[in-house]
């Protein structure tokens, strides 16, 4: 890669880590965005497109709500874009989802630190705050807002550093990528039917939802 090439997924790895909560919340960070951009930066994008998809499996079964705890499936998509670009994303897409999700669940502690971080200021910040200090509290959001974007940069960056391991290692066997392939897609498919079924709720959503799916499976039948 490029120095620019570089600059451009560190600042585009920040941009999604931020939208996840902080700023904008325009669903960039999921990872069928994220990755399809980060493949256009490099160049290929279907690549990007492919690892995108793959790690929306696993995204699906996730609700970023609440004081939930939850992966950073952003720049971590970031990172899975670097590992497919420039071969077949078909044969790399077992290895870029796996160190994508190595990404995602690291993120998860990040923010959870983040969080931490945002406390101990709300304590020490708490009579300006609780006043309705205009001063306190716009030096207060930007201050959340720094914390959250040098996390997510520290997390790209470190993807970045992760994705570039196996361009240095030996690659994997066919047989090892094959398999390696199944285990990715089958755990996927797995947390996508999981976290639909949650989702649904009640018989009348799951009744509707074996709809779709009969009516999924006819059209690629009868295709």
């Amino acid at each position: 890669m490029t120095g620019f090439e570089v600059a451009a997924l560190l600042a585009w790895g920040t941009v999604v880590g931020l939208d996840l909560v902080s700023v904008p919340q325009a669903m960039i960070s999921r990872p069928l965005v994220a990755a399809t951009v980060a493949g256009l930066l490099l160049g290929d994008p279907v690549s990007g497109v492919t690892v995108g998809m793959m790690l929306e499996l696993f995204a699906l079964e996730v609700l970023p709500v609440g004081a939930a705890r939850y992966p950073d499936y952003g720049p971590a998509s970031v990172a899975s874009a670097v590992v497919a670009a420039g071969g077949d994303p078909l044969r790399a897409i077992g290895l870029a989802a796996a160190i994508g999700l190595v990404v995602a669940y690291v993120g998860e502690f990040t923010i959870l630190e983040v969080r931490r971080r945002n406390s101990r200021a709300v304590a020490r910040y708490r009579e300006g705050l609780a006043s309705g200090d205009p001063v306190t509290i716009r030096a207060f959001h930007r201050a959340g807002l720094m914390r959250d974007a040098a996390r997510a940069l520290l997390l790209t960056a470190a993807g970045l550093a992760l994705a570039a391991l196996p361009r240095a290692w030996p690659p994997l066997t066919p047989r090892i990528a094959t398999l390696l392939d199944a285990v990715v897609i089958g755990a996927g498919l797995s947390a996508a039917i999981s976290g639909t079924l949650r989702g649904t709720g009640t018989m009348v959503g799951l009744r509707w939802f074996a709809i779709g799916l009969a009516a999924g499976i006819a059209v690629v039948v009868l295709r």
